[in-house]
């Protein structure tokens, strides 16, 4: 059995829960036994925080336990932005990147700390093609591995209304994500306020940490809905069709398309900006549609609200598209190798 140190970087944040903890057990079923060291301050409080005394001592006792560990696998980097103890984690090191974390470094002596992170480990594990070749120019050894999904806990279910004792066809467009990343959904706000008030019966679900504030779309038009681990599933089960904007810049092109991933393994079709893995995933079957524009996005809404079979039919292809490329099966047999690997250096 090989052990594996698994670094987070909190209890919910999409990439450890996606990148690291849902694989711990298919991970064992393949010989490798993960345990998680969680940081006492939250990656997402403020550096400042961090970097006091606590921060780096919870960090430090970490570091010391995985010493006992054969691989230390690291979420990013310890604290955004910075390059701290990530070298004293550990004997050997794996760091796992799902972002452009190097944007995140500013100031003096910070913008090349994530190539710093990385030639202080065994190798880099990125998300996508994007990430890889950042990196590719610090470490030799790097490996794609793509964020994946449990198919077997998110899984599709019926999402059709009754009134009256007859159907009807309400269409709810949904769009699910954390608080900090709903200035994507506003991006479109003027296109979803084209089309809900051309399409009376169609609503927007926006499931959040925190309510969005529209300056346009009124608020008998969407739903909020908080998020929490325990009904994120149902929460998109409510959904017809998932929707994720991105601007095209250097940090979506980066971004592993995890919120289309789940929309598509609950067998919803999904519109989406075909920025960086997003057209990937969009080109291995019909799943969606692409928008680029604000006009592409009301007329890609329209044609999936007035042709529900084709809505579902690419919610079926999405489905599969998801269990043959993105299962956590899949994902768990790349990752043990690679650990193998490095355990025996």
């Amino acid at each position: 059995m090989i052990r594996v140190a698994a670094f987070t970087s909190s209890l919910n944040d999409p990439s450890s829960r996606f990148r690291m903890r849902q694989l711990f057990e298919p991970l064992r079923q393949l010989g490798i036994e993960a345990e998680e060291f969680r940081p006492w301050i939250s990656k997402f409080a403020p550096a400042s925080l961090q970097l006091t005394g606590l921060g780096l001592l919870s960090r430090a006792c970490s570091s010391v336990a995985a010493r006992k560990h054969d691989v230390a696998w690291l979420n990013r980097e310890f604290v955004t932005g910075f390059e701290t103890m990530e070298r004293f984690a550990g004997k050997r090191r794996l760091l796992d990147v799902d972002d452009a974390i190097w944007l995140e470094g500013k100031g003096p002596g910070r913008s090349d700390f994530a190539r710093r992170i990385a030639g202080r480990c065994q190798g880099v594990i990125a998300g996508n093609e994007c990430i890889a070749e950042y990196f590719r120019r610090s470490t030799e050894r790097v490996w794609i591995v793509p964020t994946a999904v449990d198919t077997q806990r998110w899984t599709p279910g019926e999402r059709f209304q009754t009134s009256g004792g007859r159907t009807l066809q309400t269409c709810t467009i949904g769009w699910s994500g954390t608080a900090w990343n709903l200035a994507y959904l506003y991006g479109i706000e003027g296109a979803l306020v084209r089309f809900l008030d051309g399409h009376q019966h169609a609503t927007l679900l926006v499931v959040s940490d925190r309510p969005p504030r529209f300056q346009a779309l009124q608020a008998s038009r969407f739903e909020f809905q908080r998020w929490t681990p325990e009904t994120e599933v149902a929460a998109l089960r409510r959904m017809d069709v998932g929707i994720m904007p991105l601007p095209d810049d250097e940090w979506t092109r980066a971004k592993c398309a995890m919120k289309m991933l789940c929309y598509m393994a609950v067998g919803l079709p999904v519109v989406v900006s075909p920025v960086g893995v997003a057209q990937e995933i969009l080109g291995r079957g019909n799943v969606g549609l692409a928008a680029s524009n604000a006009g592409e996005w009301v007329e890609a809404l329209a044609a999936l609200y007035q042709d529900r079979e084709r809505a579902a039919a690419m919610g079926r292809e999405g489905r599969s598209v998801v269990e043959q490329h993105y299962s956590v099966q899949g994902a768990a047999s790349q990752l043990a190798s690679i650990f193998t690997e490095v355990a025996s250096q």
